[in-house]
């Protein structure tokens, strides 16, 4: 007895995508057997309650009504029976033992009514058979939820590159990523995702790690700084220092945390888990006196079976077996793909009672692209200035500047050739165009572009980002 253990890696992933696969498979077999068997059972209840049969006619032979339900209720019901003894041989009780035991009483008493002949007494061959096919469908949602949820977090997966270019005795090669060891020097290349976490030790870039906080602006890097797996490098080179490998970037608590999310417990479910072991008892001993009780009473013992049965079946807890944790993983799945990261089940249940959400403005609720809202043009025409930004920002993949090309397309502006470009990491941009030395950039990033003007204040106080077009001491500003 024990537990057999693996790393967490690419193969282990695959490994367990591929388990939940063929669980789903098999269930998906099972149940549409025991739908296939159960389908002609359920059409004999179905005439009784439609008054199309006679009192105690059947519309199936009995010894066929029990060819159907047999192997329904010994072969594909055998998880039940196996899932009850292990349960009371450990002292508890679960949703099997109350299968196992309803099923069974109905199979057998309509067992012993077909083989003796008792043709005054009904049969219940459809009952044992529906309730373990209904059962068989939840644990089929179940293993289909299981196996769905893995596409989150293999979306995550996928953001890490496969391979690496390091240094190594002097040359430059490419390697795959799963092979570098904290203290690796690694090159990224613009326009790249980052292999593994590490500290830049040369160069300067803009880094989009928008997949780790939701903010769409790049952040500037610079020797020193700190970057993260699966993070896309900007216009810049970055020559960086391995830290984090493997199942140790940030990245892998990310897919830890939703992998560890779906498998954890509510609150509810560990309620449901404490109480079982007096509730199934509970439940039996009301099936019991029930049994007794319209057996006693009623002196039919055919009917004081079925509402046995019934007590039984009924109190199946399929609400906290099956949807609850179904819903659970559903939840933290589609939740990992729409950026939202839940830490384990006990806190989405808690999140019912939040009634306030502090939440960033950027990428969050709103589209997380920026748009130009408003241009000042201070020396020339407002088409020339965004004519002129535009021109400075061509081939750039910043989102200002693709906001700004946007915008001087959607009115239409002529973009004139830029001619010696030159782009300064963190600050910003200038180049030729037409023959003049032009400069884009935050308010004071770059020399010619802090000026004193109102409007720039007024619309930083309004939360826009400010860009400045400067041309020696006259330009435009343009705000997004």
């Amino acid at each position: 007895a024990g537990f057999v253990g693996r790393l967490t890696d690419d193969h282990s992933r695959a490994h367990e995508k591929a388990r939940k696969v063929a669980a789903e498979s098999a269930e998906l077999r099972r149940f549409w057997i025991a739908a296939a068997l159960t389908l002609p059972l359920a059409a004999q209840m179905l005439s009784m309650f439609g008054g199309s049969l006679q009192h105690q006619q059947d519309l199936l032979p009995r010894w066929l009504q029990l060819g159907l339900a047999t192997p329904v209720q010994f072969w594909i019901g055998w998880r039940f029976y196996d899932g009850a003894w292990k349960a009371l041989r450990g002292g508890g009780a679960n949703m099997d033992v109350l299968v196992a035991l309803g099923t069974s009483m109905a199979y057998g008493f309509s067992f012993f009514v077909t083989v003796s002949g008792a043709a005054d007494l009904h049969v219940y061959f459809e009952a044992s058979a529906a309730v373990i096919t209904l059962v068989l469908l939840g644990k089929l949602l179940e293993a289909r939820a299981k196996a769905r949820t893995t596409d989150a977090i293999e979306a995550l997966v996928r953001l890490q590159p496969k391979t690496a270019r390091i240094e190594r005795d002097g040359q430059l090669l490419e390697v795959d990523a799963a092979l570098l060891i904290p203290g690796d020097i690694f090159i990224v290349r613009p326009g790249e995702n980052l292999p593994v976490d590490g500290d830049v030790i040369d160069g300067s870039s803009n880094v989009d790690e928008a997949m780790l906080t939701g903010e769409s602006m790049p952040v500037a890097k610079r020797a020193g700084d700190r970057v993260f797996a699966a993070t896309a490098n900007g216009e810049g080179m970055l020559r960086c220092r391995a830290s984090g490998v493997g199942e140790h970037t940030l990245l892998a608590g990310i897919i830890r945390m939703v992998a560890e999310a779906q498998g954890s417990k509510a609150p509810v479910q560990r309620l449901a888990d404490r109480i079982s072991a007096i509730f199934v008892p509970i439940v039996c001993a009301l099936a019991l006196c029930t049994l007794l009780g319209w057996w006693v009473f009623a002196g039919n013992f055919s009917s004081a079976l079925v509402n046995a049965v019934a007590v039984l079946v009924i109190a199946c807890p399929c609400a906290l077996g099956l949807a609850t944790p179904t819903a659970i993983m559903v939840a933290t799945g589609q939740g990992a793909s729409a950026g939202i990261l839940v830490k384990n089940a006990g806190a989405l249940e808690r999140a019912e009672k939040v009634c306030v959400v502090a939440v960033d403005k950027t990428g969050t609720l709103t589209s997380g692209e920026p748009v130009v809202t408003d241009l000042l043009a201070l020396a020339t025409s407002a088409n020339e200035a965004l004519a002129l930004a535009a021109a400075l920002e061509q081939g750039s993949e910043h989102p200002l500047a693709k906001a700004i090309l946007r915008h001087a397309q959607a009115r239409d502006v002529a973009v004139p050739t830029l001619e010696e470009f030159r782009a300064l990491p963190g600050r910003g941009v200038e180049g030729r165009v037409d023959g003049r030395l032009l400069r884009l950039a935050a308010p004071g990033g770059l020399p010619g572009t802090a000026l004193p003007h109102e409007s720039i204040a007024t619309l930083q106080r309004a939360g826009k980002t400010v860009v400045v077009l400067s041309e020696a001491r006259q330009g435009g500003s343009a705000g997004d």
